[in-house]
């Protein structure tokens, strides 16, 4: 307890922060998916609540996620009703227990780093690329996707030409404006300020977005921004009329086949994107505190079996909020806590006053978070390390803007795995010779058949009068393949007067049939 007191200071501003990055990505995913603009909140609430008091992530803040948004929608037109889907939503989160008690947590510990930097870099870049839009007033596309290909049948670079055409002067200047002022409150001489420094940038933000389009009301100017492009709270007029706004799952539907299936895609896709944007988020902790990841599951399950029970969206991890949260300075959980008190405030007692808030104001949050997401520094730093580790880092990139997070990330393992196999090549086999006509060929780690063409190769080229040592003791395994090949080469090796002698490890079960 000591701890979060001692760490108040931090995390009550960077909650702040974290409640206006949630706030309309709730509300988007939620329109995005087909689904009551009210469950994406209760997803966002439960997330931070039962999900954030349960997890053992220092920095992780949980909630509707954009890579569910077209399983949800999927799953609400197959479903008889929305009812049938809570209880999907419910099962969905019984799976992800038993995954957490199965410790299928591990699975996130071969995602490589390049792959892991990748995403989050590529997070940022959608980011920008996808609230611009929103920024100058074009709010046609829901608030929170992040798929190529969207909602509203346009691409990422098909809507930012078509917001050219309609923008919105007065959600524009908002916006700008709003953009403007994070960007002056990062700069050094005024982060110094001890009272302003001590204020959260996107507090600000907000603030400057809604005095600005108050004016424009005041004066009943042109520049006035409508409804369609403010926050859209659900509202309720008392304390009983929110408590309306929850439901609960219908049990007679437990026998329906399409409920169980769209209950494991939930949970197995919730669990993976869970489990990368974990290992994300603990990239990006200054503390470098690593997150226990079948706990994780455990307290993700748990938070989507209560989301399902009063009528919520399911839940992951998400990669947005999260590093929102670390760039907001965040150093405990309780900022996670502190945001969902501010959602439960905010959809209860305060719904027509958030609904003033401009979204070009809350776009600009969100640009500004992917720009710091998205480092130049990083990318130098790939570059150096070599292609081995540039390529997949990039691929990553790429494809996650043109497809989807889970997508881009397994394009980008299979493109790392390419590197590591290129690599195990590489240095499985050693090849030298002297002046003498004296060749050495080391087998070295793990020798499979897919060395198979490389040794082949090598063992051509030796000359004829040629005398060959290949040195097997340093090998730690070494595929049956290989020792046919071997095999054979020492059978005909006289044809060419080569001589042929193997030093192998007495020791290795192995290594007997050379």
């Amino acid at each position: 307890m000591k701890k979060y007191i001692k760490y108040f200071r931090s995390d009550f501003p960077a909650s702040i922060v974290v409640f206006l990055v949630a706030l309309p990505l709730c509300l988007g995913i939620a329109l995005g998916s087909n689904a009551p603009l009210f469950s994406g909140i209760i997803a966002g609430i439960v997330g931070g609540l039962i999900t954030g008091l349960i997890s053992k992530s220092p920095l992780s803040v949980t909630g509707p996620a954009a890579g569910l948004t077209t399983i949800v929608a999927a799953a609400l037109l197959t479903l008889p009703n929305f009812e049938s889907f809570l209880l999907a939503v419910v099962l969905a989160g019984i799976f992800q227990v038993i995954f957490g008690f199965i410790k299928a947590g591990v699975l996130g510990d071969y995602v490589p780093n390049s792959v892991i930097k990748g995403m989050l870099a590529a997070i940022g870049i959608i980011l920008i690329l996808k609230q611009m839009p929103h920024l100058v007033g074009f709010d046609k596309d829901f608030g929170g996707d992040e798929n190529f290909v969207q909602a509203d049948k346009e691409n990422t670079f098909t809507e930012l030409i078509n917001a050219l055409s309609y923008i919105t002067p007065g959600a524009a200047i908002v916006g700008i404006s709003s953009l403007l002022i994070l960007i002056l409150l990062e700069q050094k001489a005024i982060k110094k300020n001890r009272i302003i420094g001590s204020i959260p940038g996107p507090l600000f933000a907000v603030v400057l977005g809604l005095i600005i389009n108050e004016l424009f009301t005041l004066q009943s100017s042109e520049l006035m921004i409508q409804p369609e492009h403010l926050v859209g709270l659900p509202l309720s007029n008392n304390i009983k009329g929110f408590i309306n706004l929850f439901n609960s799952p219908d049990l007679s539907y437990i026998n329906n086949v399409n409920v169980w299936k769209t209950a494991i895609t939930i949970a197995i896709v919730a669990s993976l994107e869970t489990l990368l944007s974990i290992e994300a988020i603990d990239k990006l902790d200054p503390y470098k505190r690593v997150t226990p990841t079948n706990r994780e599951l455990k307290a993700q399950g748990i938070g989507n079996i209560v989301s399902g029970l009063i009528g919520g969206l399911p839940i992951t991890s998400v990669i947005v909020r999260s590093s929102a949260n670390v760039n907001a300075g965040a150093k405990s959980k309780m900022s996670t806590l502190f945001h969902g008190i501010f959602l439960v405030i905010s959809v209860a007692l305060f719904p027509t006053f958030i609904n003033k808030i401009p979204l070009a104001a809350l776009a600009s949050i969100l640009i500004f978070t992917g720009y710091k997401l998205t480092n130049i520094t990083l990318i130098k730093s790939f570059f150096k390390k070599g292609w081995d580790q540039f390529i997949p880092f990039i691929s990553t990139i790429v494809a996650i803007l043109f497809t989807d997070l889970l997508i881009g990330v397994f394009i980008g393992i299979g493109v790392a795995m390419f590197y590591l196999i290129r690599s195990n090549f590489r240095s499985s086999l050693l090849s030298v010779n002297d002046n003498k006509n004296h060749y050495l060929l080391r087998l070295r780690k793990d020798v499979s058949f897919l060395n198979k063409p490389v040794l082949k190769k090598q063992l051509e080229e030796i000359p004829k009068d040629a005398f060959l040592m290949i040195d097997t003791s340093k090998a730690d395994f070494i595929d049956n393949d290989i020792i046919d090949v071997i095999n054979d080469y020492k059978e005909h090796a006289p044809l060419k007067n080569i001589r042929v002698q193997i030093k192998k490890n007495e020791f290795n079960p192995m290594q007997y049939k050379l």
